[in-house]
């Protein structure tokens, strides 16, 4: 292995660490690295599995927001109570470092459900929203391993 993708297969791991923890733009990160290899390596392989790994990847993407908008639709939290869920999970993210913007989203939903149908069914409400983040990350990840195999094929094909 080169240089080159020694260090655009760190940086396809780092992303999909990235989907995991989101801290950093997962996705973003293994399409931009698989990118670095596609010029790098400058063959029509290369461009072929680039186009591949962004098809897999905008899949994902449009994927990830269906599938659990659906499910919620269904459970019946609102799109405002996800909102609220995002603006908390936003500033969580500043107040604790890594866990915070997964415990704002909990304490938004769960604050919005609980205003909006009160206390006992606050919590089923909060667990649909926590199962249907789970899915939409569940389904990016997915995404994201497919394009890492893809381009370990590019790889070893080239």
């Amino acid at each position: 292995m080169s240089l080159t993708e020694v260090l655009v297969a760190v940086a396809i791991a780092v992303g999909i660490a990235g989907i995991i923890v989101p801290v950093l733009p997962g996705t973003l990160l293994v399409l931009g690295a698989v990118l670095v290899w596609a010029l790098d390596v400058g063959t029509s392989t290369g461009w072929v599995v680039f186009s591949l790994c962004t098809v897999l990847l905008a899949g994902g993407a449009v994927v990830k927001y269906l599938v659990p908008g659906r499910r919620l639709k269904a459970s019946g939290v609102p799109g405002r109570t996800l909102a609220i869920g995002a603006l908390l999970a936003f500033v969580g993210f500043f107040v604790v470092p890594l866990v915070g913007m997964f415990l704002g989203f909990v304490l938004g939903v769960y604050v919005a459900e609980r205003a909006r149908v009160g206390a006992e069914r606050a919590w089923p409400s909060t667990a649909a929203a926590l199962r249907a983040v789970g899915v939409s990350i569940l389904i990016e990840l997915v995404a994201a391993f497919l394009a890492a195999l893809t381009w370990a094929v590019g790889v070893a094909v080239t």
